[in-house]
């Protein structure tokens, strides 16, 4: 019995070991010097498409002639 025991303690211990440790390595993969950057990229692209568009929606509704009744 404390043999079972035993083994079972040492696998938890194993387990847990792993989930840290792979928990912590993917934190320090995922955090890279570019990813201030590209946000800033794709947040800056984005502006820029959404000044477009409603640009683009001025425009449209300046040449609409309302219906004269």
């Amino acid at each position: 019995m404390r043999a079972v025991v035993a083994s079972l303690a040492v696998f938890v211990m194993l387990l847990v070991t792993v989930v840290v440790f792979v928990s912590w390595r993917d934190r320090h993969r995922f955090s890279s010097p570019e990813d201030p950057a590209a946000a800033r990229d794709a947040s800056a692209d984005q502006a820029r498409h959404e000044a477009e568009r409603h640009f683009v929606q001025g425009q449209a509704a300046g040449h609409h002639t309302p219906n004269s009744t």
